[in-house]
């Protein structure tokens, strides 16, 4: 669930990744995503996850929260707090657990950290396989073969140039797809807001860094 977290951050973002030889219908909507991220100063929405198996079965919903500014972030699910001010992240599990790490030793190619300075990767192909509607859907494919999903398929609306809604198809053939709602592009975030407090979670959580 923590790689289906790293993808709202990355979607809500506006962060797409780029490959040689893409289509240049795909690469001309995603580069008017980019360029209307990069004016928004901060950025916060809901999410809606729902997983349904490989046979059908839909294994509910969850929701939660975004919020970010700049290269900084913090997400909520339930208990579960994602949060990064820019250089150091901080997972706490909702029960008694927090795990931190650097940006820098995060490596995770849709990071916001790595991306949000730099738009374009090579980690995935991507192109543009339906208009119809109020959406732009773009399936992307990662390069690496040993990725733990075969496909994502991202909806750009068309008139506010933002993607809303991601399906994610693993290796199992299981899907997961999330959709953002009440995106306010104009939030005002205070600083505060991605700096850990130790004192806000339980007394007897255990800190693994």
């Amino acid at each position: 669930m923590k790689k289906i977290y790293v993808f709202i951050l990355a979607l809500i973002s506006g962060i797409i990744l780029h490959a040689q030889g893409t289509d240049p219908q795909a690469k001309k909507i995603l580069d008017g995503v980019n360029g209307k991220m990069k004016s928004f100063k901060g950025i916060t929405a809901n999410f809606t996850i729902t997983s349904v198996s490989s046979k059908g079965k839909n294994n509910g919903n969850r929701t939660g929260k975004v919020s970010i500014k700049g290269q900084k972030y913090l997400l909520k699910q339930d208990k579960v707090e994602i949060i990064c001010d820019g250089q150091t992240i901080w997972n706490f599990d909702g029960a008694k657990t927090i795990t931190v790490s650097s940006v820098e030793e995060s490596g995770s190619t849709l990071s916001p950290q790595n991306l949000l300075s730099n738009f374009y990767d090579k980690d995935f192909t991507y192109r543009l396989i339906g208009t119809k509607g109020n959406f732009h859907e773009i399936e992307m494919k990662p390069t690496d073969a040993r990725k733990n999903f075969q496909r994502v398929n991202v909806f750009v609306d068309k008139n506010s140039s933002l993607i809303t809604k991601a399906r994610i198809l693993d290796k199992s053939n299981n899907t997961v797809e999330f959709t953002l709602s009440g995106i306010n592009t104009n939030a005002a975030l205070d600083d505060k807001l991605f700096s850990f407090n130790k004192a806000r979670f339980p007394k007897d959580v255990e800190i693994l860094d």
